[in-house]
């Protein structure tokens, strides 16, 4: 939870060049976790002032990510708010009165010096071994009338932030690392608008944090060394600097960073390989922060209310497909069956083409197939090759060759499956209970072995060795059918 009095402002700004990876869902969550934890505001801005990457494709896809998740955004796109444009972009004029008013505050300046002089320079203080090799600040002390002049006949120029010469070292109070010191003498009179006329980074996120009254700032670790410039220009701004909060990195299985080789890194790449979006915020809000250090299932509410930066780890997070996959696979366990059907069953059977509708079967024949369906399910995508076997008919059925190998090309499995035909054709009860107690007997009458048994019924049934309960899957075929699939099987049994 926040200490403050002044009431929670966060934000989560993306840069739309790309898609909404997995760092960047996962600093998005910390975020909105912590405004909904002390009820306060989180705010989507879009930081698109890099032209030459930014598309408003991406920000759609970033948009559509967030929706998934579940991250709704209290100011942004889409939404609007007060503190409006929200997407950069759209703020330029913003900026360039910011400029030009720390310029005529003579807290900026504007600079002549061309690539070439700025090379030269850094060579002759290497040369002279001098300690700080930054720029040499040529053009800080020219007068505001030489600058003009210089400008009115079109010198190109950048403006570059005034840094104090008696700067102590810069302390940034971080949430997560502690006090960080950054010693103020490395730190140049960096550019805040470049000679074309856009704003850098390091200006614009701290124009648009203060405007908008952003009180935490909520971040990867790799901005960590951008904070004593940005510092700089809120000071020169004359801005309250927010609390700092840098979270650690991803990093994949070998310690690298997250990246594509170690798999899927995109929102929209886990959503389409059958993830739930409570389950992956779950999971995301995992890596490097914990309410306990034990709890592993951390429902969306329960991580709106309990979520605070004092949990979060310093160090980097692993991320771990496979305990992704379990964390997917409880909370699908934990739906209930009405839910589980209704939600992601009879959806996923529609998208492969098996169910036309819910309308197509009858609701207690949905809601038995979903009671075995469910506690087999990891992925969404699973639903179709788990239960595909009860769809279509004997002459539609496939065979495995595996299970023609292993379940029915053995001796004696031809007079299984007559004995299971003849079991079953005098069956009044159609229930699974029935069934399994009407094919229970046939492995001591035919001295032969329960396995072998039901793995040929299982192979004549559902073409393959592994599917859901038998007796289930054989009520669900029904009778006509499933005696006509054991019928056919007899052709391939020896």
């Amino acid at each position: 939870m926040s200490d403050s009095s002044t009431p929670v402002r966060v934000r989560f700004a993306p840069s739309p060049t790309g898609k909404l990876h997995v760092g960047g869902a996962r600093t998005a969550i910390f975020n909105w976790a912590f405004a909904r934890a002390n009820n306060g505001t989180f705010i989507l801005r879009i930081d698109d002032t890099d032209p030459a990457r930014s598309t408003e494709e991406n920000t759609h896809i970033i948009l559509r990510a967030m929706r998934w998740l579940g991250l709704d955004w209290d100011e942004g796109p889409e939404v609007g708010g007060d503190f409006g444009p929200y997407k950069q972009m759209e703020r330029l004029d913003i900026y360039k009165k910011c400029a030009m008013r720390l310029w005529d505050e003579g807290k900026a300046y504007p600079c002549f010096c061309s690539a070439e002089q700025l090379a030269a320079d850094k060579k002759a203080a290497q040369e002279r071994h001098d300690p700080f090799q930054g720029y040499q600040r040529r053009c800080r002390h020219l007068s505001r009338e030489e600058a003009e002049a210089r400008i009115a006949v079109g010198e190109p120029y950048v403006l570059r932030i005034k840094v104090p010469e008696d700067r102590g070292d810069v302390v940034i109070h971080d949430a997560v690392h502690g006090d960080v010191t950054f010693d103020a003498k490395e730190l140049d009179d960096f550019v805040i608008f470049r000679s074309d006329g856009t704003p850098t980074y390091n200006f614009t996120t701290v124009v648009d944090d203060a405007m908008m009254g952003i009180t935490h700032v909520i971040r990867g670790d790799d901005h960590l060394s951008n904070t004593p410039r940005q510092v700089m220009v809120y000071e020169a701004m004359g801005a309250p600097v927010p609390t700092f909060a840098h979270i650690s990195m991803i990093l994949g299985a070998d310690g690298k960073k997250l990246s594509k080789r170690h798999g899927a890194t995109s929102v929209e790449e886990y959503q389409a390989a059958g993830y739930l979006s409570d389950a992956f915020v779950n999971y995301l809000a995992l890596l490097g922060w914990s309410p306990d250090g034990e709890t592993t299932i951390v429902p969306r509410d329960v991580l709106a209310k309990t979520f605070s930066l004092d949990r979060v780890s310093k160090n980097p997070a692993t991320f771990d497909p496979a305990k992704l996959d379990w964390i997917n696979a409880e909370y699908l366990a934990n739906m209930s069956d009405e839910a589980f059907c209704d939600q992601i069953m009879v959806p996923e059977l529609a998208h492969a083409g098996l169910l036309a509708s819910a309308g197509d079967k009858p609701r207690a024949w949905l809601l038995t197939l979903a009671s075995v369906v469910k506690p087999r399910t990891k992925h969404l995508g699973d639903v179709p090759g788990i239960c595909g076997m009860v769809f279509g008919t004997a002459d539609t059925l496939e065979y495995e060759e595996k299970a023609v190998k292993k379940g029915l090309a053995k001796e004696g499995m031809h007079a299984v499956l007559e004995a299971a035909v003849s079991k079953l054709e005098t069956l009044e009860t159609w229930t699974a209970d029935a069934i399994d107690a009407a094919l229970d007997p046939v492995p001591e009458e035919l001295d032969a072995k329960k396995r072998l048994v039901f793995q040929a019924i299982r192979a004549a049934v559902c073409g393959n060795l592994v599917s859901p309960p038998l007796g289930v899957v054989i009520e669900l075929v029904g009778k006509d059918d499933a005696l006509a699939r054991l019928r056919r099987a007899e052709e391939l049994a020896l």
